[in-house]
């Protein structure tokens, strides 16, 4: 029998609307003005601060729907703006530089919609308001540390192939590593091994001296790798940092060769969102100077291998200048307990992080191991580029003993308290910065222009989805009125099918990408019902024409859509926050209507008309 689906067709696609229209509910329900508290450097998020925000909020006569305390933050919801306003004012900077206070939307999603893990559409920096930041690498700071490690590196290896050197550094003025060594035969041995062991790099005889050197130059490809490798670190690193202290749904991605975009859609306060990006810093493991004087250190007369760190919890200390291990080697990092109740960080290292602390404790245990927090600020000075001058800032975070050889996991003691050993840990496992960075563009996006965004999109998509219902009502009539439950269905469908991916995020572009789908969506049955009609002009009976017309059309409907949703992922693949934003709603809205237009509304109508002897119909 023509135009007759089996049943469970139809029972897979109700379940199909069902599951859409599911998750796409949590969006009906909106989101609730919300202040939140975060700890700033492992600072502890426990009772007694909520007590003190309650507190504050209570002296202020501010009312508040819901508290909720968590592990890493405090969420108070406020019945409307002026209250989160009047809220955040409240707070202020009464808990101190170890919190974060921000503006945030807290979704009033029901329990039950939440236990199943439906939420609302994730809205962007345009639609919601918050900060921008574009940060810029300093890729000469990350050249630097590769010329640093190369000089380690080198006298590591020539000293375990027994390969006599006098001297070994960096040689300015040629962009190179200058080795000095002892005899023509010691050049030859040298350059052959180097050669084998270090691809990227040239290495030759410097034969404008008379001494016995050898130049090793990084090659133009190397020089790049280390440009990329810093970028993308970096990204990685602010990305873990931003998702460490509570900012939610954070955009951190690359533009162009060396800046970095970061956006914390809900953060009002640039103030505040400068203190969370600030914490990115690098690490350094050094050994304690044993057989240095500190107090001559003090008093001016620093040995020339040692360096001296005033700036530490423990006190002035002495530190070796040579790094043992810094912190991009670390893949994680836990606080806990020892057997004596004494807060420690548990650490895991890569392998080739594992090999290097191994060979580097082996003959240090019973040593002091300090870890050194480095961070660059921006001065008021400018080079020549007009770029703003970082200054270097150091500061001794952790002094440990060294217990035993250490490989790819071990732990550091000493740390204090809890809350520091957590705050080591956070540090630890977020990484450590490849290059500086510094901020070159900052804006904020108020709520207010984020609602008018909204507004507008919203006036958008309903004015494009009545005037396509208006027309196919009057044009095809009661296959019309089909076409347009199938539009609707398509809505819902793309708002539910974004709410399940964690990573999508509904922007201005993705608005107008929706406002297209609704367009896009009725030209499937457009082709559909065209074919019908000419099928009927024909002479075929109706049911003929039905049939005809869906498996005629649908060779069509598939060629064009596939060629959209091809442009559609090489849009997403290329390009850069709103193209992607509109490329991924335009390439999801595709996908529900090619099963909305041809599946969904060929299954309303063999339900309506399918295996009925019918005489004409209403299209």
């Amino acid at each position: 029998m023509l135009n007759k689906y089996p049943l469970w067709k139809y029972i897979m696609v109700v379940m199909v609307l069902a599951i859409g229209a599911l998750y796409s509910a949590p969006n009906l329900y909106g989101e609730d003005p919300a202040i939140q508290v975060s700890g700033l450097r492992g600072a502890e998020i426990n009772s007694l601060v909520l007590d003190s925000v309650v507190a504050k909020l209570d002296k202020a006569q501010i009312g508040f729907k819901k508290s909720e305390l968590t592990t890493d933050r405090i969420l108070i919801r406020l019945n409307n703006s002026d209250d989160q306003l009047k809220a955040k004012e409240a707070i202020g900077d009464s808990l101190g530089d170890s919190y974060v206070v921000a503006l945030n939307l807290a979704p009033a999603t029901p329990a039950w919609l939440d236990a199943i893990g439906a939420t609302p559409l994730k809205l962007g920096l345009d639609l919601r308001g918050g900060v921008h930041f574009l940060m810029e690498v300093d890729m000469g700071e990350a050249l630097n540390k590769s010329f640093t490690q190369m000089e380690q590196d080198f006298k590591a290896d020539l000293r375990g192939e027994k390969i006599r050197y006098r001297t070994i550094k960096r040689d300015l003025a040629k962009e190179a590593v200058r080795i000095e060594l002892r005899s023509e035969e010691d050049i030859e041995i040298a350059q052959d091994f180097l050669e084998k062991r270090y691809q990227g790099y040239t290495v030759f005889e410097d034969n404008n001296t008379n001494e016995f050197d050898l130049l090793v130059k990084m090659t133009a490809d190397k020089i790049k790798e280390i440009r990329n490798y810093a970028v993308e670190q970096n990204i990685t690193i602010i990305r873990n940092r931003v998702n460490e202290l509570g900012v939610a749904e954070p955009l951190v991605q690359r533009q162009g060769q060396d800046r970095i975009v970061v956006q914390l859609p809900g953060v009002q306060d640039t103030a505040r969102a400068k203190e969370i990006l600030g914490a990115t810093a690098t690490l350094d493991f050094r050994l304690v100077d044993k057989n240095g004087d500190l107090s001559a250190a003090l008093n001016g007369r620093v040995p020339p291998r040692s360096k001296l760190y005033k700036d530490s919890k423990v006190g002035p200390v002495l530190l070796e200048k040579k790094v043992a291990l810094t912190g991009d080697h670390i893949i994680d990092a836990t606080s806990s307990f020892d057997e004596y109740g004494m807060p420690q960080v548990n650490i895991s290292l890569d392998s080739k992080g594992g090999s290097k602390m191994s060979a580097f404790t082996k003959d240090n245990v019973g040593n002091q191991m300090a870890v050194v927090f480095i961070e660059y600020k921006k001065t008021d000075k400018q080079d020549a580029n007009g770029k703003f001058k970082l200054k270097k800032i150091e500061e001794v975070i952790s002094v440990a003993t060294i217990q035993g050889r250490l490989g790819r996991d071990f732990r550091i003691t000493g740390s204090g308290s809890q809350a520091e050993a957590h705050n080591l840990a956070l540090l630890l496992r977020a990484g450590a910065l490849i290059a500086p960075i510094q901020i070159v563009e900052e804006r904020t996006v108020g709520p207010s222009l984020g609602q008018e965004n909204i507004d507008a999109g919203m006036n958008a998509v309903l004015l494009g989805f009545g005037l396509v219902l208006i027309f196919m009502l009057v044009y095809y009539k009661k296959f019309g009125l089909v076409a347009n439950v199938a539009l609707a269905a398509n809505l819902v469908m793309i708002i539910g099918v974004m709410s399940m991916i964690p990573g999508a995020t509904l922007t201005l572009p993705g608005i107008a990408g929706i406002v297209l789908t609704v367009g896009m969506a009725v030209d499937a049955n457009v082709l559909i019902f065209e074919r019908i009609r000419e099928e009927l002009k024909d002479n075929r009976s109706p049911q003929q024409a039905i049939h005809h017309g869906y498996e005629s059309a649908f060779s069509t409907i598939a060629d064009a859509n596939i060629t959209t949703f091809i442009a559609a992922v090489i849009l997403f693949a290329v390009g850069t926050g709103p193209i992607k934003g509109f490329a991924i709603t335009l390439a999801i809205g595709i996908a529900t209507s090619m099963f909305t237009a041809i599946v969904g509304t060929r299954a309303i109508v063999n339900a309506t008309w399918g295996g009925k002897r019918i005489d004409n119909l209403s299209i």
